[in-house]
């Protein structure tokens, strides 16, 4: 079972900026949990998400000796990619793939096809740099745009994804519309076509319908969750009323029940992270 704490996904849609110091000590206490992945920091444009201007700073302050946490970045084309590659520390790219041609404008300002190129030529520097890249399929369960959207559009498009050779894929719902049946029968329809693709789940939700949607991707054999300390976040891209993250506690409380996988986390840690968290201290610029 592979836990990604998003605390970039929950900080960039924060407007005042948050303190690269505070950033930094929330960072490191994460670090201690054990999670698999953390997604930490993006390189992207600071006019687009100004929050993350710091991520080069941040980085360098992260405690990453006795942690066996690897770090993701966010990355929104090749020239970000090539400044995050140049990083040791930074094991794995991600990169935001919509299959919304409006998403995927609003998101990297660029057409779905120039993104696919991106996704090929990125892919080609990850293996040059032995990093892997993980791609995010936005709206994968449906777009607020009236874009096209159905099961046979996701599917040509995992198709293409996986014929550039990428083996690590998250389905990802930007805006919070998925149902647990949907969720259900999406992953069991993929994870079974592309059993060789490391098949994940990024689900935004509110508080309310959080844990039927995990229980719904775990009965689907889903492995892989990323999740955010108290649920803050959301895509501040996809539209003006940002639907959050889940929970990484609920997470962790619906995997615990369903018995499938024991988790070797630190909870001590992780009940520090979520206290800091819940400081006005950090949350006091939301």
């Amino acid at each position: 079972m592979q836990i990604i704490e998003c605390p970039r996904d929950a900080m960039q849609g924060i407007h005042t900026f948050i303190p690269t110091e505070t950033k930094i000590e929330y960072l490191n206490k994460l670090l201690q949990v054990g999670f698999d992945t953390l997604d930490f920091g993006s390189f992207v444009s600071p006019k687009a998400i100004p929050q993350l201007k710091d991520t080069k700073e941040v980085l360098s302050g992260l405690k990453l000796k006795g942690s066996n946490t690897k770090l993701l970045a966010i990355i929104a084309n090749y020239r970000g990619a090539t400044e995050a590659v140049a990083f040791e520390q930074i094991s794995y790219l991600g990169y935001p793939l919509s299959i919304s041609e409006t998403f995927q404008q609003k998101n990297t300002n660029k057409s779905i096809t120039a993104a696919l190129e991106d996704v090929s030529n990125i892919k080609a520097l990850c293996a040059q740099h032995k990093k892997q890249l993980v791609v995010y399929i936005s709206m994968a369960f449906g777009n607020p745009y009236g874009d096209p959207y159905s099961l046979d559009y996701l599917a040509q498009f995992t198709e293409i994804i996986t014929t550039l050779g990428v083996d690590i894929i998250s389905l990802s719902d930007t805006i919070g519309v998925a149902n647990p049946a949907q969720i259900k029968n999406t992953f069991s329809d993929f994870s079974n076509t592309y059993p060789a693709i490391n098949l994940g789940v990024h689900l935004h939700s509110t508080k309310e319908t959080a844990a039927e949607k995990i229980r719904a991707a775990l009965k689907a054999g889903c492995e892989r969750f990323d999740g955010a300390i108290l649920g803050y976040g959301g895509c501040p891209m996809a539209k003006d009323e940002l639907v959050g993250n889940i929970d990484t506690r609920i997470i962790l409380e619906e995997i615990e029940k369903s018995c499938v996988s024991s988790l070797k986390l630190d909870m001590a840690a992780f009940k520090e992270a979520e206290a800091f968290a819940s400081q006005d201290v950090f949350w006091k610029y939301k």
